[in-house]
């Protein structure tokens, strides 16, 4: 019994830490960014409810659009990297998220990484989420289909997110911005 009560306590402590979400960063004149894995909840949370809700009120999500790409969105799996620090994905990252609502994307088919805004850890996580994926400005959502990328908006759309989204559910020709 004791062996299962150890065994038990080892596993819940390694899922705990496994999930950590929000991790904040406070920097030397007081303002905070998140890092990392980070979830809706961290979004409405002080101090980044603030853009976020303003976000998501303001914008006016083009429902034609998301009719043509809403069935088949649920196909993919999408990694948003952001920073909270960063005024492009102020912007654009609550528009995205409402775009999702308005297609009801399964949530949990998204992944949220916070990258780093100081010098020596820029635009990284410290878990490496970003690793290979040659993210090079943010916010950068990642479209994947089976495992495999399919293609990404890069810091703000070429059209317009709903636009940019049907072309790529739509498997149309689309190249982001900053495309190599």
């Amino acid at each position: 019994m004791k062996h299962l009560f150890t065994t038990l306590l080892v596993l819940c402590t390694t899922v705990v830490f496994a999930q950590e979400f929000n991790k904040e960063i406070v920097q030397e004149d007081g303002k905070k960014f998140m890092v990392g894995k980070i979830n809706l909840e961290g979004l409405h949370a002080e101090p980044y409810q603030q853009w976020f809700h303003q976000g998501m009120k303001t914008y006016p999500v083009d429902e034609t659009l998301v009719k043509l790409f809403k069935k088949d969105l649920a196909q993919y799996n999408i990694k948003l990297f952001l920073g909270t620090w960063c005024g492009d994905s102020k912007r654009e990252t609550p528009r995205f998220i409402k775009i999702l609502e308005a297609a009801d994307f399964p949530m949990e088919q998204l992944e949220i990484i916070a990258l780093d805004r100081r010098k020596e850890h820029y635009k990284k996580s410290p878990t490496g989420e970003e690793k290979g994926l040659n993210i090079i400005k943010v916010p950068t959502m990642v479209f994947f289909k089976n495992g495999a990328e399919i293609n990404r908006i890069v810091e703000r759309p070429i059209a317009s997110l709903e636009e940019d989204m049907a072309q790529i559910v739509q498997n149309k020709p689309y190249i982001p911005n900053y495309a190599q």
